[in-house]
């Protein structure tokens, strides 16, 4: 089956197939976050990002298979309501940006820096730090090589524009910034883009909007 990533919250999970890696998105309640499994399909390995909510839920698609790492995009708590439970049952590391950090549940067992790599068996993905929504907030980016840049943005990137900075000018600036410099001015139009809450999109469908985001401030 083709993939969509238009999923509902009780419903089952949307997958996507690549080379080297599996992608799986599930929408979880009450604030219909999304959450994402990348797993490694040569050595089995996971890692789930955004452990929002509906721990059984969430668990039930980790299933048997293991997961090395659970990684928090920000420290907002719709975000993170099964994380501990999560983290628990699974024995996964708990990661996050340190400026985010102290905001989990739980402590982390590592924090991750704009540039750093986490490994996903044979594979791996990047944290790319983007300032505005939190101050620690991380986009996570797997680039296969041609067509295969996916990038799993939290609430820093959406279908029409950044994410959410309370009206605050100067967080705004520094979203649209990163955002622009960090993701749109470095990745392909091709890219594929995962948000933390709601349908994907991609780079290419968003990069004309931008000087509209950045004349009207949000």
């Amino acid at each position: 089956m083709t993939y969509t990533g238009d999923v509902q919250v009780g419903g089952p999970a949307d997958v996507r197939e690549l080379p080297g890696l599996k992608i799986y998105k599930l929408a979880v309640g009450p604030y219909d976050n999304n959450a994402y499994l990348l797993r490694c399909t040569e050595t089995g390995d996971g890692v789930l990002i955004d452990a929002a909510a509906e721990a059984d839920r969430l668990l039930a698609l980790v299933a048997d298979q293991p997961i090395s790492a659970i990684i928090t995009t920000h420290q907002h708590g719709d975000h993170w309501q099964a994380l501990e439970r999560v983290a628990s049952v699974t024995g996964a590391q708990v990661l996050a940006h340190p400026l985010d950090a102290p905001g989990l549940p739980i402590p982390v067992d590592r924090t991750i820096e704009h540039g750093d790599r986490v490994t996903v068996g044979v594979v791996t993905i990047e944290a790319i730090h983007l300032r505005g929504h939190t101050p620690g907030s991380v986009a996570l980016l797997y680039d296969g090589g041609d067509d295969e840049q996916h990038l799993f943005t939290g609430d820093s990137l959406f279908p029409g524009g950044v994410g959410n900075t309370q009206k605050d000018p100067e967080r705004f600036q520094q979203l649209y910034t990163d955002v622009a410099e960090r993701l749109f001015d470095r990745l392909p139009d091709r890219t594929w883009v995962y948000p933390g809450h709601g349908k994907d999109t991609t780079l290419g469908a968003e990069r004309p909007s931008l000087p509209e985001w950045k004349a009207r401030g949000w």
